[in-house]
């Protein structure tokens, strides 16, 4: 989910599902040496995400003593190669979590199980919901939903001599001279901001423009807007409000723990919301979660809701009924609610929200009310991305580097971004 992680191989994943499609059988699911049926659960993480559903695992199976859950886990770096080797081989666990990215990836290949009518999805907004469902199937459920933010740190700001900006209307132009003013002031002891080429971040830009980032299996993107929203991260660099290109790159293709935010060297940066508890973490410091700044003119924010992840099941399961039936733990159950908090991003279930909201810590419940601020202005849920989006960050990251560095011109790098982007997702 954050910017700068390495996205798995397109052609790799489309080797790896068009392999199983031709694939007889599975090697998911069968029995434990007591009997018992054998779930296998693959998900990405941190070692406190692990630790904490390795806890909700437990419960389930106390709950469910004829079942065993083994948790396949990886850092999100490996995940989906690691993931699609094991599609490849018939491999696949039987409930497996995916990114929107790589949703369609997956669904079209025949991988994923409908689970509609399987998991109770009464209390998951319509068009949440709706993002999992693919040509009139629900191949995935939403575990919570986010939107991306601008993350501050308004003791930095305001020690720097800067004031917090009215975000309801503030401009890109007030952001770069906002974070260069507080570059200057802190003498190098802090960087107003960090860049983020998050393609996220282009999708809000762009529709402050009027322009939707995909359109069919093609961007929806003019080169004239990509330019301007590199001339954005390239007026931070010029004034210094965020680091330069080597730096920025280097910054960029770290954990979120060692960005300039959760290292206090920074005083702004742009995430998903679920991801506001991390830097508070890491820093020590209070937070803040703003808007994004606008184009003059715009007409709406362009920010939006996105579920965090999704929980999916394979089609080849030898135990169907006992994968969804964990699913629906996951998602329905206020104790697995309440261990895993806002994790996955907040709640999708209603209910489990109302559950657990009084226990989650502070950081998350500033993300709620920033949430419930917002919500009139959020544009609705995308759908699933075409396939090929699995590798949108990094093609983006590559040009995005290219005109950083200098080493192509803006219009150069529009053309052939949009030419190779469209090849990528062309189906």
């Amino acid at each position: 989910m954050s910017s700068g992680k390495k996205m798995w191989s397109a052609a790799l994943l489309a080797t790896a599902v068009l392999a199983v499609t031709a694939a007889c059988g599975s090697g998911s699911g069968g029995e434990s040496a007591d009997g018992k049926v054998k779930l296998r659960f693959s998900y990405w993480g941190s070692d406190a995400r692990q630790k904490m559903t390795e806890e909700v695992i437990k419960k389930f199976e106390a709950k469910n003593p004829t079942i065993d859950v083994e948790g396949e886990f990886s850092d999100f770096a490996s995940y989906y190669e690691t993931l699609s080797t094991k599609v490849a081989g018939s491999d696949a666990p039987d409930v497996i979590t995916l990114e929107i990215r790589g949703l369609r990836e997956y669904a079209d290949r025949g991988t994923l199980a409908d689970l509609a009518s399987k998991v109770n999805t009464a209390d998951i907004d319509g068009k949440v919901l709706s993002t999992g469902a693919i040509d009139g199937k629900q191949f995935a459920i939403p575990t919570g939903v986010n939107a991306f933010s601008l993350v501050v740190n308004p003791a930095l700001v305001e020690s720097n001599g800067q004031k917090l900006p009215d975000d309801t209307k503030w401009t890109w132009e007030e952001y770069v001279d906002l974070a260069s003013k507080i570059s200057a002031k802190s003498g190098g002891k802090v960087t107003g901001t960090q860049l983020s080429w998050n393609p996220a971040y282009l999708q809000i830009y762009a529709a402050q423009k009027g322009e939707p980032f995909y359109q069919g299996n093609k961007l929806g993107l003019t080169p004239a807007t990509i330019k301007e929203w590199w001339a954005v991260m390239q007026n931070l660099v010029k004034t210094k409000g965020s680091p330069d290109a080597a730096k920025s790159s280097e910054i960029g293709a770290s954990a979120i723990d060692q960005s300039l935010l959760a290292t206090n060297a920074g005083a702004m940066g742009m995430w998903w919301s679920n991801q506001l508890g991390a830097v508070v973490k890491a820093s020590g410091q209070n937070m803040d979660l703003l808007r994004m700044p606008k184009t003059a003119g715009a007409t709406s924010g362009g920010m939006f809701l996105q579920p965090a992840m999704f929980y999916t099941a394979s089609s080849k399961s030898e135990h169907a009924a006992e994968a969804a039936k964990f699913i629906d733990y996951l998602i329905n159950d206020p104790e697995a609610g309440g261990i895993i908090l806002s994790d996955r991003g907040l709640p999708a279930s209603s209910k489990v929200l109302a559950a657990v909201k009084d226990k989650l810590p502070d950081a998350d419940k500033k993300t709620l009310d920033f949430l419930d601020e917002v919500k009139s202005e959020l544009s609705d849920p995308p759908a699933a991305p075409p396939k090929g989006a699995s590798a949108m960050e990094d093609i983006l990251k590559r040009y995005t580097e290219e005109v950083l560095f200098a080493r192509m011109t803006p219009d150069d790098a529009a053309q052939k971004f949009i030419t190779e982007a469209n090849a990528s997702i062309a189906g």
